[in-house]
């Protein structure tokens, strides 16, 4: 009678502390989701996405081919900064796009990492702690980025260039 008795309050107690209500009030984080194993995707072609928030203006242009490779361009125009316009390399990871930004920054070439997360057909930039690793800007760790809602690019008809 003892262990039934035991048991019976182990097993409320485990039910109890499931249970959490959220009463925080912090920006919505959004995850990406893991590639699946052996996925056979087919090439997006040529995208074109766009924020125009507060004064600012990013445009951003690529291509996704068979094996998931992205090329294309990348153009920053933050309001009270120097304007940032390049190319980028990378890969589509799942729903994460992961790419190398190479731009022209006060007469040097500077090279730093961008990762983008597809939601609901747009992409928003990710952002999170940076380390300097051989000539280049990576993120710390790409497992703690933020992806804020706030930081959308919008998917827009590609220009006729």
């Amino acid at each position: 009678m003892k262990k039934v008795l035991t048991l019976t309050m182990m097993a409320l107690a485990v039910f109890t502390s499931c249970k959490k209500e959220a009463t925080t009030t912090e920006p919505i984080q959004i995850t990406p989701s893991p590639p699946k194993e052996a996925e056979i995707v087919e090439p997006s072609g040529h995208q074109c996405y766009e924020s125009t928030a507060n004064n600012s203006r990013i445009e951003l242009s690529f291509n996704v081919n068979s094996h998931q490779e992205v090329n294309g361009k990348l153009k920053y125009e933050i309001s009270g900064k120097d304007k940032n316009d390049g190319i980028i390399n990378g890969n589509m990871v799942g729903d994460t796009l992961i790419a190398e930004y190479v731009f022209m920054s006060e007469g040097a070439s500077t090279m730093r990492q961008v990762v983008f997360l597809q939601r609901d057909g747009n992409l928003i930039e990710g952002y999170g702690d940076v380390v300097q690793a051989n000539d280049k800007v990576v993120f710390k760790d790409r497992k703690k980025l933020k992806f804020n809602p706030q930081n959308t690019l919008i998917k827009v008809d590609c220009k006729v260039e």
